[in-house]
């Protein structure tokens, strides 16, 4: 799977990985992805809804050892 783009929010909590997420989604073409790196466990359920809600699909979402990973598509 090849990332257009990669975002490092390690250590931010709700809902700074999903704020940091919309603004670069926003700067992307569609089509492209964006690999979110995150250290905040309730990431996964916010990336979930995030993707419903904007309709940029999330293609991937794995566990890293303390790393949350989701991947999503820009609609």
């Amino acid at each position: 799977m090849e990332t257009m783009r990669e975002l490092d929010s390690r250590g931010l909590n709700c809902p700074l990985p999903i704020l940091k997420a919309k603004k670069a989604l926003a700067e992307m073409v569609s089509g492209e992805l964006l690999r979110v790196v995150c250290t905040d466990p309730g990431s996964v359920r916010d990336f979930q809804a995030f993707a419903r809600q904007t309709g940029n699909e999330l293609v991937e979402q794995t566990t890293a050892g303390a790393d949350f990973v989701h991947v999503l598509r820009r609609r």
